[in-house]
């Protein structure tokens, strides 16, 4: 269960290199938080939990080469996410996007999408990736979050993707050069 006390501090932010079945309940729970808060992440609201059981458990299927994740605790429990897939084509493996950042809304404000974004920019640099791209929803919160930590508005394209409640919405892509690690 995460805590609402805003004082709660934040204990970690840690990479997931293999399923851990213990963090799937705060995975589906932060992962519905976002969808039926209207945040434009590939559902439609309402999400059903067993929904974002298969997508979780989707993920913990691909984690390795194709997929990486991170998550941020609190006393234990799920508060934020991020992951990260590099192209795995011969021409593209100086890159990678940034898919699925999460912070849980009673999170939000904290910091703590700023530290998961820290923690992926590092381990990218440092697995020589110098190129991450994303994509968001125009106009959503999640822009400026992106504009803050230094990214790039690269381009949009209209009515590209449907908000939880169905509605189409441009998405904006957005870039970041990293120097690469040694």
């Amino acid at each position: 269960m995460i805590s609402t006390d805003p004082r709660t501090p934040l204990t970690a932010v840690r990479e997931v290199h293999a399923a851990e079945s213990a963090l799937l309940p705060d995975l589906c729970a932060l992962l519905e938080d976002a969808v039926n808060g209207g945040a434009s992440v590939g559902f439609l609201a309402p999400l059903a939990r067993p929904t974002a059981e298969r997508y979780w458990s989707g993920v913990f299927d691909a984690l390795g080469e194709r997929l990486r994740l991170w998550i941020a605790e609190e006393n234990s429990a799920v508060v934020g996410t991020v992951q990260l897939a590099p192209c795995t084509k011969e021409n593209g493996r100086h890159r990678a996007e940034l898919q699925k950042l999460l912070v849980h809304s009673g999170r939000r404000g904290r910091g703590i999408a700023s530290r998961l974004m820290a923690a992926v920019e590092d381990a990218a640099a440092h697995s020589r990736i110098s190129l991450l791209v994303l994509d968001t929803l125009r106009n959503s919160a999640a822009e400026g979050v992106y504009v803050h930590l230094g990214w790039t508005r690269a381009g949009e394209i209209p009515r590209y993707a449907a908000s939880p409640d169905g509605e189409l919405h441009a998405t904006v892509y957005y870039y970041k050069l990293l120097a690469p690690g040694p």
